[in-house]
Parts: structure tokens; C-alpha cells; sequence
């Protein structure tokens, strides 16, 4: 068995090897090469947490495994990331346990490449104002990834908490931008892709504060309750989703859904207009939104990438089971 602990992935997995996998799984689960098995997600009555599984199989990359982990919204104060979780590999043919990974920085940059992946497929071509939706830990990876779409020539952002701004901040002069914390009514009147990556459980951004022809890409909603975008917003976009069994249940369409404004047969999967099979956007004036609940898949494509570098890095640990 392999073991790749966490402290070695970020030397080992860059945003492009992430991208191109997580790309790679959603246009396999489109054509029915790969899925996602129900999603175990439970408050846990201490510290706050939610903790859970995600788990599927790729047939096309013999990608079988599960997640394991949630979110401690009380580590940050500790000086830990509040998404703890670990995955686990499994040899398709004999079932037997394959890897061990370390979860943590692959779900950040997982989740960042699925935003990106959005946005490469979704985005008018012209794109060239960010706006961000939340400044927490994996707000700077979703920077970092989106930046590599489109031609964007400032950020700006909004947090409920705005001192954590300077975490946007830092990351935009980073990358070269210039950067401007501006009330919701300014991001949604200047962005043409705007990122929400938060764990709200009332909606942030309302239907009436988006411009026509933006592309939304929602991150945070991945459990029953959470929203991060008015309902009405939903309904007037045209929607996709990395699965839409999730986006109906646990994603950012639960409460569309539940209100009646849409139905489960207006939400496309990304992995189609991937594929081919989509057009996706057809016209500047379209308001795109992508659901990304976040899909056991994605974790499994790059764990899967994580442990073929380790082993030719030498970083990977080797152990008899």
C-alpha cells in the first residue's frame, strides 16, 4: 500500500495536472464511464463539524475509492484548514486498499479546477472582472485557477467579514491585478465571472444584482440547508452542474428546486458541454451558473494523479498490509 502524506502534495500536484483531471472526470461522467455513489454528509453535534463520505468509481481510469472528512469551522483559530480529509484508493480488480492520500490540499485545488473548468467552458471569451464571494482559505486557490481563463484585468471582492479581504488582496498582487473590496450591488454590476466560495446558509447574491451575459460559478453549497445565491437568481440563469443528483439535494438548485422555480431536466451537466454534446453558452447576454457541489470523482482523478508522481518523485511511502 502507498501512503503520500499530505505535506508532500503541494510539490507535487500544480493547477494544470489538477485541471486537466478533474476535466477528464466530469466528461467521464457524462458519457457513463464514471459515478459518484450517494454522498454520506452528517452534522455531528460537536465542534460545529460536518463530516462525511464521497466515494465512486471511474470504469475508464479504474478509479475506485472514497473521501473521507468534512469541515471544522473551528480550525482556522487552531492554525488548521477547516476542511480535513484524507481519501482512500482501492485496486478495482481485487478490491484491495491501494493508497492512502492526504485530502486537504487536493480538495482545495480540486475544487478550484472545477470553478475553472466553469469557466474555461461558460465564460464570454471577454471576460475581464472577477469578482469573489468569500475570502476564506480556498478563496485564494480559486483565484489563483480562475486568473488562467480569461484575460481579467481586476479583481474584486466581497466578504462577510471584510478584514479577511486582505487575503484577496495579497493573492490579486500576486497575481499582477489590481484589487477593490466593493458592496454586493458593485460586484454584480462590474463582474463578468463571479466565484462564491463560502458555507452560507441564507443566500448573498440576489437575482436583481447581475449583470446580463456573467458567468457565476457557486462552490460552497455542498450540504442540505446551505445557499450562497437568491433562488430567483437559478431560475433566471442557465444552469450546470459537475452532478445533477447532488445539485438537487445537497448543491446550490436544492431550494430552486424545492420552490418549484426549476426542474431537475433544466440542469446540464458541464460535462457535456465538455464532451461536445452542450453548447453551453449561446449568447454574450446569458447569465451561466455552475453548480459545483464538489463529487467524490473529483477527489479520486487527482488522489489517483497525486500517488503516480509520488512514486516517480520518490515521495511515496510503501508499506506491507
Amino acid at each position: 500500500m502507498i501512503i503520500v502524506p499530505e505535506k508532500v502534495i503541494p510539490n507535487l500536484i500544480d493547477r494544470a495536472t489538477s485541471y486537466n483531471a478533474v476535466e477528464a472526470v466530469f466528461g467521464a461522467m457524462s458519457r457513463g464511464d464514471a459515478y459518484n455513489f450517494p454522498v454520506i454528509r452528517e452534522d455531528i453535534g460537536y465542534a460545529d463539524a460536518l463530516y462525511g463520505f464521497k466515494s465512486g468509481f471511474d470504469k475508464a481510469g479504474l478509479s475506485l475509492g472514497l473521501k473521507s472528512g468534512g469541515y471544522w469551522p473551528g480550525n482556522e483559530a487552531k492554525g488548521l484548514t477547516n476542511h480535513q480529509s484524507s481519501i482512500f484508493l482501492f485496486n478495482a480488480d481485487t478490491g484491495q486498499v491501494k493508497a492512502i492520500v492526504g485530502g486537504n490540499y487536493l480538495t482545495a485545488v480540486r475544487t478550484a479546477a472545477a470553478s475553472s473548468v466553469s469557466i474555461q467552458h461558460l465564460a464570454r471569451k471577454d471576460s475581464k472582472v472577477l469578482g469573489m464571494i468569500g475570502a476564506g482559505h480556498q478563496s485564494a486557490f480559486q483565484m489563483r485557477s480562475a486568473v488562467e481563463q480569461r484575460d481579467f484585468v481586476k479583481v474584486i471582492g466581497w466578504n462577510y467579514h471584510p478584514e479577511m479581504l486582505s487575503r484577496l488582496a495579497d493573492v490579486a498582487d500576486e497575481l499582477g491585478l489590481p484589487f477593490e473590496a466593493v458592496s454586493l450591488d458593485e460586484l454584480g454590476a462590474q463582474a463578468d465571472v463571479i466565484i462564491s466560495i463560502t458555507s452560507s446558509f441564507a443566500p448573498i447574491l440576489m437575482a436583481a444584482q447581475v449583470k446580463a451575459g456573467t458567468h457565476i460559478a457557486c462552490m460552497g453549497t455542498d450540504t442540505k440547508g446551505k445557499q450562497e445565491v437568491e433562488s430567483a437568481l437559478i431560475a433566471k440563469a442557465t444552469v450546470f452542474t459537475d452532478e445533477i443528483a447532488q445539485s438537487i439535494t445537497i448543491g446550490e438548485c436544492q431550494h430552486a428546486i424545492a420552490e418549484g422555480l426549476i426542474t431537475d431536466g433544466q440542469i446540464s451537466e458541464i460535462g457535456a458541454v465538455i464532451n461536445g454534446d452542450h453548447a453551453g453558452r449561446t449568447s454574450d447576454d446569458e447569465i451561466t451558473l455552475f453548480d459545483g457541489t464538489g463529487v467524490g470523482l473529483q477527489d479520486l482523478a487527482v488522489a489517483t494523479a497525486a500517488v503516480e508522481l509520488a512514486i516517480a518523485s520518490g515521495d511515496a511511502i510503501e508499506i506491507d498490509v
